[in-house]
């Protein structure tokens, strides 16, 4: 079998697979990679002056760590700049957003091109690369450009923007030209392979065969959807122990006798809290019998703190959920705990595990596995309902909760209402259909039907 080389922004800390301190990406990669050995290539997470691109090794069983280092400039325009000012702004629909200049895009290159230089020496004829994200789109073309004929696949984990939101970006031909120098582009939803075709045919004058055989700027590819999954078995597992946990004991006796409503999202204007709060705010105004009767726990640590929008979310979020808890509370009771720290994958698995709803109303998300966990984690006798943005990728798998608008604020309200006082027989229903497909496409599924198809294509001539 190939050797599988796993390339992303960054290469997280290798832990054990049981600890439950994971994050998405190693729960999806880390087993194959122990299993068939191979390499996970990518940025160390350190920030120095060491700008070589000879990477840093290290050897876990059948596992090679290869990571290497960013400059401050690397830092600030590649991944700070480019990556994350622009790209992922535009590819959420906020391109009110994307702040784009001609300094973060060499930035952006150049740290793809740090890669490929650093990567190149380590490959072998017949290794399998898998890349993934938005930050290293232009890798491929860089490793082409320096001899690479291995077969190399791309997976996107954040949505695909609609054609007229992409041309708004000034280099997108360039972007659309890097991608098609993979040989397998992977996507979470049709949706967004649907726009992906819709560039190829009416922007850049390209053929699609199928749907799935890409034909663009002198290349044939292939394309198609394979939504993320969680492992599934392994979030039960963690909801069951960490039933009778600490964290999960102290929970539940402060809610005590109230429904428990959960969000838990990395803090981003992608996910929609405030419009969230907005909604709930809108639940006890509307339907004041749950005054004194929910509780709304919203987790959202910090993310990129160092830039300006992702700072003032913060506070307005801290603002929003005074002003609700200063309108509505009790002197025995506060409608909204908002804490703005991270807790353990298992700690969480708990939380979800006694929650009446999972709220998950992201404006746009690429997939958002929060939604697949929170089922995961339910108790068969008596599971909670997820209400769920329509804009979530997940929301085409999640067929059994309820989908609603984040920008309805009435509606979401609504659907609130109807959660908490949906009957134990409909709730049964609806967690057991969405338990079967998170049982049959976990995370294994998904990355073996990723990777058996980019297996199945010849290599670059």
């Amino acid at each position: 079998m190939s050797r599988l080389v796993v390339v992303s922004n960054r290469v997280a800390p290798v832990v054990s697979s049981s600890s439950g301190n994971e994050g998405g990406l190693a729960v999806a990669v880390l087993a194959s990679l122990r299993e068939h050995g191979g390499i996970w290539f990518g940025w160390s997470g350190k920030v120095g002056h060491k700008e070589s691109p000879a990477p840093d090794l290290f050897d876990i069983g059948k596992l090679t760590c290869a990571t290497v280092d960013l400059s401050q400039r690397d830092y600030d325009e590649y991944y700070n700049g480019f990556a994350n000012s622009v790209l992922w702004p535009l590819f959420h629909y906020r391109q009110d957003l994307a702040s784009f200049n001609r300094r973060m895009l060499a930035g952006y290159l150049r740290v793809n091109g740090l890669f490929a230089k650093g990567l190149f020496p380590l490959l072998r004829d017949d290794d399998l690369i898998w890349v993934h994200d938005y930050h290293l789109i232009p890798l491929a073309e860089q490793l082409r450009l320096a001899g690479c004929r291995q077969r190399i696949g791309f997976f996107l984990h954040i949505p695909w923007p609609a054609m007229e939101v992409l041309l708004t970006l000034p280099n997108h031909e360039a972007i659309v030209r890097s991608l098609c120098a993979y040989d397998l582009v992977g996507f979470q939803t049709d949706r967004d392979v649907s726009g992906f075709i819709d560039y190829i045919e009416r922007e850049a004058g390209g053929e699609v065969v199928d749907g799935k055989v890409v034909k663009a700027f002198g290349r044939t590819l292939e394309i198609g959807a394979f939504p993320v999954a969680i492992d599934t078995g392994a979030v039960t597992r963690f909801a069951e122990e960490a039933a009778s946990s600490r964290q999960t004991k102290r929970l539940q006796e402060s809610v005590g006798e109230r429904d428990l409503l959960i969000g838990v999202d990395r803090l981003d204007y992608s996910k929609g809290l405030v419009e969230r709060m907005a909604a709930f705010a809108q639940l006890l105004q509307v339907y004041p019998a749950n005054r004194g009767h929910v509780v709304y726990l919203q987790i959202a640590p910090s993310s990129r703190g160092d830039v300006p929008e992702y700072q003032d979310l913060r506070e307005e979020l801290s603002t929003v959920s005074g002003h609700i808890n200063g309108k509505y509370a009790e002197y025995d009771w506060a409608p909204i705990r908002y804490l703005n720290k991270g807790f353990k994958r298992k700690t969480l698995a708990g939380f979800y595990r006694i929650s009446r709803v999972g709220l998950v109303t992201p404006l746009r998300d690429g997939m958002n596995l929060v939604a697949k966990e929170y089922v995961a984690a339910q108790s068969q006798e008596d599971p909670g309902v997820l209400v769920l943005s329509r804009f979530a990728g997940a929301a085409r798998e999640m067929n059994g909760a309820l989908i609603v608008n984040p920008h309805d604020t009435e509606g979401v309200a609504d659907a609130l209402e109807t959660a908490l006082t949906m009957p134990l027989g409909e709730r049964r229903e609806r967690w057991e259909g969405m338990m079967r497909r998170l049982r049959q496409y976990d995370v294994t599924a998904w990355r073996t039907s990723y990777l058996d198809a980019l297996a199945a294509i010849q290599p670059a001539a």
